[in-house]
């Protein structure tokens, strides 16, 4: 493998580089404090101190690439990545609303069809939301509300340096032939398996074994990772060699693709082993790919060679770092 010519591909990656523009949306909204509101941006959901417990809160929107080229899949997907958001963090997804926006009647009735599977698969209702029917495309979104200990969430924006890197993802699974980049995990499953693996974060999260986290996105294992140290003000390296991967399965392919159930956390190295052996106990391969340090450069080595994929100091993912996150360390 050429190391400089994967990181080349990383860096020009658009599950990647679509995340730039998220530090400009950002930017748009005026900072109010709120003693409620634990973390926010940089999160994979706001979390909102609710009684004793907090409140998950997310919302994610399906590529109109994806709804052209799948639209069973769109609803499908506007499902589970929404779970998977509230997964990451160690909650309970509770319900979903969602909003369709339909210019074709059959391309909604797929898109329904998808959501419907999913909803079933995984058990967690669409409760209501908003329909517009006379639109001059077709668009779903979804946004869900979860739950989780207060003292059992598990943030983006809390690596420590010397912590453990950590990739959790389910090896069984396939490629679609129309979405070459998304590993699925799930459709072929039953539902006890893959429900058992939703709630697996939340029991790691209540153990207190690790320090931060994220679900692989579409940016990826390592693109994953790169948010995740960016939004905590760290560095870090990955050894290639180390990242689990399916037998057959191109590396570049699979460094890139969005995972149906996949996670990296870091954690106090003590805590790998105990780590793995959860993720395992539903079927989930995780290994230690590298580890945190206070850098702010993202390096990946293979075969004794290092590259600097990216250099938070002068770079961005999502523009997402510790100075525009609530503190959340003297709430949580």
């Amino acid at each position: 493998m050429d190391l400089h010519g994967l990181v080349d591909g990383l860096r020009n990656y658009p599950g990647i580089t679509r995340k730039k523009t998220i530090s400009e949306v950002i930017s748009f909204f005026p900072l109010i404090p709120h003693d409620n509101v634990l973390a926010a941006y940089g999160e994979d959901a706001a979390v909102i101190k609710f009684n004793d417990d907090v409140l998950l809160l997310a919302a994610d929107g399906i590529m109109e690439s994806l709804m052209k080229t799948n639209p069973y899949q769109a609803g499908y997907f506007a499902v589970l990545v929404n779970l998977n958001d509230i997964s990451a963090m160690g909650g309970v997804p509770l319900a979903m609303v969602d909003i369709v926006s339909m210019k074709d009647e059959k391309v909604c009735g797929q898109v329904m069809k998808g959501m419907e599977a999913a909803v079933e698969k995984f058990g967690v209702p669409v409760v209501g939301g908003h329909t517009h029917p006379d639109c001059a495309y077709n668009a779903i979104d979804v946004a869900v509300l979860g739950a989780a200990r207060r003292d059992a969430v598990i943030y983006s924006h809390t690596a420590q340096a010397g912590d453990d890197i950590i990739f959790a993802m389910d090896l069984d699974g396939f490629f679609h032939p129309t979405l070459p980049f998304a590993w699925d995990t799930t459709t072929r499953k039953d539902a006890d398996i893959c429900r058992k693996q939703m709630l697996i974060m939340n029991e790691i999260g209540k153990r207190h074994l690790v320090r931060s986290g994220k679900d692989i996105s579409n940016p990826g294992c390592i693109g994953t990772l790169g948010m995740l140290l960016e939004t905590s003000g760290k560095g870090g390296v990955v050894n290639i060699e180390d990242i689990p991967r399916p037998a057959g399965v191109d590396l570049v392919q699979w460094i890139k693709a969005y995972q149906g159930c996949g996670f990296t956390v870091t954690c106090d190295p003590m805590n790998s082993a105990s780590i793995a052996e959860m993720f395992a106990s539903v079927g989930v391969t995780a290994a230690v790919v590298g580890s945190v340090d206070g850098t702010r450069t993202l390096k990946v080595r293979e075969g004794g060679k290092s590259a600097v994929l990216f250099d938070f100091a002068s770079e961005k993912i999502t523009g997402c770092d510790p100075s525009k996150l609530p503190a959340c360390a003297d709430k949580c």
